[in-house]
């Protein structure tokens, strides 16, 4: 498996989608823009993909899971199909979703009526829900984080797939095809496969391979590499599209994050070490080719929009492989309320003890009743008068949604003064997401060519993993946090931030934004000060990770989000602002370290 050019330069991955219902016209942008050889597209977000579920599993005739694939890319591509046929390039996605087969299927039409030769491929095996009753049954599928089987909730999963990792795609593009259409793979496998047969890397070129999980993780979700849902946005061009980054992976496993010259955004240290940081675990990123030593990673500017990564590592692949396992978990519903103008503390109390005295009569499974914000001192418009607050509930019945709603409304006329709400639609099915973890030799990865032919990837070696380095406390040292004069300021001066989901745990990486503030800001972070900053439930165990690599600590917050972030009804569902609200707690600092 070697790169049709025979060469050994960097291959240039291009990235055009990170999830479903992004940027539409960035396939375009990449298959018109500069040099590229693949261009890859990952569309298949864990809350994203339950909401799919919910809304075939909610329709008058409800669907499976298995008719779904992500019309959107086809959409994309199909204008597209002359120039990437022009130009060589290779296409690679997820977009197939559950149903790769019937993307392919239409792609393939797609291409006939043009007249191309362009080849499809698609993957086949991460589908595991016809084995998942004799897995639970031999105790050989548990849940990732708690290591119990699936138990009652067996019955209930409607879709459970297999995370595959990148060689299936490296031999569909060694065997000819020019687009790989791919189900769940693991995220950076979209990229681990086109370097690995760029460059016919082996099996087991650990260090290479980590390098490219590595460029995966940082290009897979689109512009976050580039300024998006990035802290320091402020200090960046405002521009109103950001590029989308392009990943140079060299032979021998180094690896430059770059964009588009003449596109939108910026490719900084600190872009990439957001992206970096994000929805990881621990020091150890595991995939199922490879493990990548996070800690080991060193990043430079390269000149304007280029970072350089260097030093990676990688150990061989762990023995399991995630299980993604969706299941309906009954309704959910949620309306906004407004308190407005003068004694609004007093407008919430009163509102929030009325909707009390109703949920308490109601079979909820959750409730949240949640202001924010608050309202401007002498406000020139009824906006800046108002504070929004949400309100949310779920139940196994919808019937009792309904209740809730009719609930809320018979208050209108007789509680707090202008009282008024916005909340359309009706109640949505709740889907949560089950993290399972199973041996990888139940995965049977399959290639299969638009001529007929099939033919498995192959297993890399694999041994079993034990477990991350041990979370570190933090290496107080005497005097130091209580020297000299201090000031209250926001934490956000000193520190950028990334936090999301992965499964019922928040991640949440923060990095210092200059070397002077690392060592106080390694000594003040414990996980007691972060969990009080946060202001979490008791029962949320905060685990703590020092990377000094990036001058970045990594907080896990485990049990943040319940069952799952895709079932969790709170008002940040799936814990993209806890970074934000970290940043803007109010620490007392040195003033020595206070930017100018």
């Amino acid at each position: 498996m070697t790169g049709s050019n025979g060469a050994k330069r960097p291959i240039r991955i291009a990235a055009f989608s990170g999830a479903v219902g992004d940027y539409a016209g960035a396939l375009a942008a990449a298959v018109h823009g500069g040099p590229a050889d693949v261009l890859i597209g990952d569309y298949l977000a864990e809350f994203t993909m339950a909401r799919v579920i919910g809304s075939l599993s909610s329709l008058p005739q409800p669907l499976p899971p298995s008719v779904y694939h992500c019309g959107d890319f086809l959409r994309q591509l199909a204008p597209e199909l002359e120039t990437i046929a022009a130009r060589g390039l290779k296409v690679v996605v997820n977009a197939g979703a559950f149903d790769p087969a019937g993307l392919a299927k239409a792609v393939r039409s797609a291409i006939e009526e043009r007249g191309l030769a362009l080849q499809v491929a698609h993957l086949t095996g991460d589908d595991v829900l016809p084995q998942l009753r004799s897995l639970a049954d031999e105790g050989r599928l548990v849940h990732l984080e708690t290591g119990k089987g699936p138990g009652a909730l067996l019955d209930r999963i409607v879709a459970a797939n297999a995370y595959m990792g990148g060689w299936g795609i490296a031999a569909a593009l060694g065997a000819g095809a020019d687009i790989v259409i791919c189900g769940r793979v693991s995220d950076a496998s979209l990229v681990l496969g086109p370097a690995a047969w760029w460059h016919g890397w082996a099996l087991d070129d650990w260090d290479r391979l980590a390098a490219a999980v590595a460029a995966g993780h940082i290009i897979e979700c689109g512009a976050m590499a580039t300024g998006g849902n990035f802290a320091g946005f402020a200090e960046l061009p405002r521009d109103i599209r950001l590029g989308y980054p392009i990943a140079e992976i060299a032979a021998d496993g180094e690896v430059v994050i770059t964009k588009r010259a003449e596109e939108g955004g910026a490719v900084t240290v600190d872009t990439v070490t957001a992206q970096l940081l994000y929805e990881i675990q621990g020091p150890r990123y595991l995939n199922p080719d490879v493990i990548l030593h996070i800690d080991s990673i060193h990043l430079s500017h390269d000149g304007p929009d280029r970072v350089r990564l260097s030093g990676i590592k990688g150990s061989p692949a762990p023995e399991t492989t995630k299980i993604g396992c969706f299941y309906p978990n009954g309704w959910r519903f949620a309306l906004w309320a407004f308190a407005i103008g003068l004694d609004v503390q007093a407008k919430i109390d009163w509102l929030e003890l009325q909707m009390r005295s109703l949920v308490d009569t109601l079979a909820l499974d959750d409730y949240r009743f949640e202001p924010c914000g608050q309202a401007a001192v002498d406000p020139q418009s009824e906006a800046a008068a108002s504070v929004p607050i949400r309100l949310a509930a779920a139940a196994q019945d919808k019937a009792e949604l309904g209740k809730f709603v009719e609930g809320y409304a018979s208050f209108a006329l007789g509680g707090i003064p202008g009282f008024h709400g916005d909340g359309g639609g009706g109640p949505e099915m709740r889907v949560d997401f089950w993290p399972g973890l199973a041996s990888q030799e139940i995965v049977r990865q399959q290639v299969v060519m638009g001529d007929g032919r099939t033919f498995d990837a192959p297993h890399p070696p694999m041994r079993p993993y034990l477990t991350d380095p041990a979370a570190a406390p933090a290496a107080r040292t005497p005097g130091r946090l209580a020297s000299g004069e201090t000031r209250r300021i926001p934490l956000g001066a000193l520190v950028y931030a990334r936090s999301g989901d992965k499964g019922a745990n928040a991640n949440l990486g923060i990095w210092c934004r200059d070397e002077a503030s690392w060592e106080w800001v390694r000594d003040a972070l414990d996980a007691e000060t972060v969990a009080r900053l946060l202001g979490l439930r008791q029962d949320i165990v905060v685990e703590r990770h020092e990377l000094p690599n990036v001058r970045g600590l990594l907080f896990v917050l485990r049990g943040y989000f319940g069952d799952s972030g895709s079932g969790n009804i709170g008002l940040d569902p799936i814990g993209k602002g806890i970074g934000e609200f970290l940043r803007a707690r109010h620490v007392d600092v040195p003033v020595a370290l206070i930017p100018a």
